[in-house]
């Protein structure tokens, strides 16, 4: 349970220099209080620990390039640099304690646009002289707005008054010059108190888009926190609840050189009257979402600003619109438009800003992810004919696409062969065949040097922690072999004979095909008893080939069957790395399907592998833990113990932004709720139930399991105890703490399922 201390602190962020010859990554061989930069010589093959001086004039990896890739912005330390790609000089374009952001090219890429504090800026690139081109404010000082009875006696003071006349005349003249000095300074664009975001130049310069934001109040959560330095228990503010009042999402047109602001105009958007299916059960229940207009993304500009491309996602998650924007007046052309009677979601879509989306290198065409055939894959558009391409296809999923530097090939990451597997592909612009540059089962994570000749690879198998290796792009005609660059593990880890795990699948009651892993104990030592593992997120992939995320768990499975035990652990419906059917599979109902897989897989282990069905226990941390109570609640005939690590017990308690996708929102939809919410079944407990969370837990709030123990108390349950952690949040950092963790949860297994105590 030491964690990186005991496997080793392995590599990661590989970066490439500039002229191809090191890689840069963030190491911690000697087992320092933090990771620390090092550099690979490709041609030596030498690591060294790079200084602070190289650290911190490394560039940004993160850049945005010219259309003729010669010269690259990026932003580091709160300042922007640019460089040249050829030469490799850098020249920094601020030194300041602000943090310039968003840096982007403007005027034909002949100057540089960023945001301070809420403007925008530009920095011509030949002559240095630093423009402002926005000037937010947060009220109109020159507006007065009076009622009708106010502006009545004001009009009435001045013909009775002369001396309030001349004033008046006096204070308008002043205002008049003021005007005049005025419109040679940026357009004052008022904010009327709400947030500001996105703020980006065109092209040509001549528009500015932003974005305007008014988040409502809605009402935190206090977690306490109880050992404190200071002796005194200490609230924090967290996150609300789900059911929140949606932010309302308003995208301006900034018109520099005519000196005006406009909206985006977005009522034409295809299906914005949409009332959900699930509206349906409730027949005398009014639905209102006057504004479904959730967050804008973009704009994305064509290198040749001609066309600028939006990404709009509704506030209930079930549309996507893709639209192309007229600066010249607001309004947008329907181009995509992507529904889900669940909710959008799937590699390189998401929810926020752009996911995975670009311009072809002719301009005229854009791509992007849609999960139309049930997997996200890619497709280009034709914008005038709004023709549609797929440029993949298949029972799989991409990720990460990227055009090559000669524009003539993509580069993605897929899993073609099983879900469990990752490689890196190279395929024609226009589609066809997928080229497989990596060859070892597992995840090949892959960064290409700046000729696109040689690749760092994040390579991991299921008992292979993940390390840094170098190869040739046998795309580019060299021969594909797998140089180690790092070696992480530590004696201590590697004293042990881990086990990669068996990749199996079984039938479900439904059909389906389940993924998992699967554990066996040698003959001699098999007690035919078994644990289910459950991962947690919902939308996560851990029945995979590579190096999980989950190590402390792989690690305590391992212990598990050095004990006897069989153990499974499986991607239930809901996971990652499947699909589009198999992630809204849960929709409506969690502790449906999701759970329903686990107990498939619990008779599985009985008639395949001879576990006794008296014999059967289940863990897992956040929606594992989730599942785990859903489990000794709903099938404690299957269930004879659980560890409910970390768990929502109750979903109307969780956030918005995860919860409102899945399950829509309590007020509209309390079937769902109530169906999905552990609290609500906790009578059905026979088994015995072990409770471990944090008490500083401020992504699922413990007083979500102290709400559950109260529960359990009036039901007047007597096998259940809860273990509390209390300076631990949702992901736990001190050994002792994961220690006591997993011994309990051991103690858990042998005493409730052998009678061992």
């Amino acid at each position: 349970m030491d964690g990186d201390d005991f496997v080793g602190h392995l590599p990661s962020r590989p970066q490439w220099s500039l002229d191809g010859n090191s890689i840069y990554f963030q190491w911690n061989p000697d087992n320092a209080w933090s990771d620390s930069l090092y550099v690979y010589d490709v041609k030596s093959k030498k690591i060294n620990k790079a200084g602070f001086e190289t650290d911190w004039n490394l560039p940004n990896d993160r850049m945005t390039t010219n259309a003729e890739g010669s010269k690259a912005l990026y932003e580091k330390h709160g300042d922007i640099f640019i460089t040249d790609l050829k030469t490799g000089k850098i020249t920094q374009v601020t030194n300041t304690t602000d943090r310039e952001r968003s840096a982007h090219f403007t005027n034909n890429y002949s100057a540089i646009a960023y945001v301070s504090g809420n403007d925008l800026y530009t920095w011509d690139i030949a002559s240095g002289r630093i423009s402002q081109l926005t000037n937010f404010t947060d009220r109109n000082k020159r507006a007065v707005k009076r009622s009708d009875k106010d502006e009545w006696l004001y009009q009435d003071q001045l013909e009775l008054f002369d001396v309030l006349k001349e004033r008046k005349a006096k204070r308008d003249a002043g205002d008049s010059l003021a005007y005049k000095d005025d419109l040679k300074r940026p357009l004052p664009l008022y904010t009327n108190g709400k947030s500001v975001y996105g703020q980006m130049v065109s092209p040509d310069g001549d528009y500015v888009t932003y974005l305007s934001v008014d988040r409502p109040d809605n009402k935190g959560t206090i977690v306490p926190h109880f050992v404190t330095e200071s002796g005194y228990t200490e609230d924090q503010n967290t996150r609300s609840k789900v059911g929140d009042k949606p932010a309302e999402y308003e995208m301006f047109v900034y018109d520099i050189k005519n000196r005006k602001s406009y909206p985006v105009k977005l009522d034409n958007l295809e299906g914005l009257d949409y009332i959900p299916e699930y509206t349906k059960d409730y027949p005398d229940k009014e639905y209102k979402n006057e504004n479904r207009i959730g967050n804008i993304g973009g704009p994305v500009w064509s290198s040749d600003g001609k066309y600028a491309l939006l990404n709009i996602i509704s506030n209930d998650w079930k549309d996507r619109w893709i639209v192309l924007l007229n600066p010249e007046d607001g309004t947008v052309t329907n181009l995509d438009h992507q529904h889900d009677t669940a909710w959008i979601a799937g590699p390189g879509i998401g929810g926020y800003g752009m996911g995975d989306m670009g311009w072809m290198p002719d301009d005229k065409s854009f791509w992007y992810i849609s999960e139309k055939t049930g997997y996200a894959h890619l497709y280009a558009m034709e914008v005038t004919s709004k023709k549609a391409v797929a440029l993949t296809s298949g029972d799989f999923e991409i990720y990460d696409p990227f055009i090559s530097k000669d524009k003539k090939y993509w580069y993605l990451t897929a899993n073609p062969d099983t879900p469990g597997i990752r490689h890196f592909y190279r395929m024609p612009l226009k589609g066809g065949k997928m080229m497989q540059l990596t060859t070892e089962a597992g995840n090949n994570a892959v960064t290409l040097s700046p000729d696109e000749k040689k690749m760092a690879i994040m390579y991991s198998f299921a008992n292979k922690p993940t390390e840094l290796y170098i190869s040739n792009n046998p795309a580019k005609g060299g021969k594909f072999e797998m140089t180690p660059v790092t070696q992480s593990t530590t004696k201590a880890f590697e004293a042990y004979d881990w086990r990669t795990p068996e990749f199996i699948t079984f039938k479900a009651d439904d059909g389906a095909s389940v993924h998992a892993r699967l554990y066996t104990p040698e003959a001699s030592k098999k007690n035919k008893a078994a644990v289910i593992f459950v991962h947690g997120a919902g939308y996560l992939q851990n029945a995979h080939q590579w190096w999980s995320s989950y190590f402390r768990e792989y690690m305590f499975h391992n212990i598990l069957v050095d004990n006897g035990y069989t153990v499974l652990d499986i991607d239930y419906r809901g996971s990652a790395g499947y699909g589009r059917d198999w992630r809204t599979g849960i929709y409506r109902h969690m502790g449906g399907k999701d759970l329903s897989d686990q107990v498939d897989g619990a008779e599985f282990l009985v008639s395949e592998h001879g576990v006794d069905a008296d014999k059967i226990g289940i863990y897992g941390g956040s929606y594992g833990g989730f599942i785990t109570l859903m489990a000794l609640f709903k099938n404690p005939e299957t269930f004879k113990a659980g560890g409910a690590i970390r768990s929502v017990g109750d979903w109307a308690a969780y956030n918005h932004g995860y919860t409102s996708r899945i399950l829509n929102t309590p007020v509209n939809d309390p079937i769902a709720y109530k169906q999905s919410s552990p609290i609500y079944f906790a009578n059905g407990l026979e088994g015995d139930l072990l409770i471990l969370h944090g008490m500083v837990d401020d992504n699922v709030h413990f007083q979500d399991m102290v709400r559950l123990s109260q529960k359990l108390i009036e039901l007047g349950k007597e096998n259940w105890e809860m273990a509390v952690y209390p300076v631990e949040r949702h992901g736990f950092v001190e050994p002792s703490s994961w220690t006591d963790e997993y011994k309990r949860i051991f103690k858990l297994f042998q005493s409730s399922l052998l009678g061992i105590e």
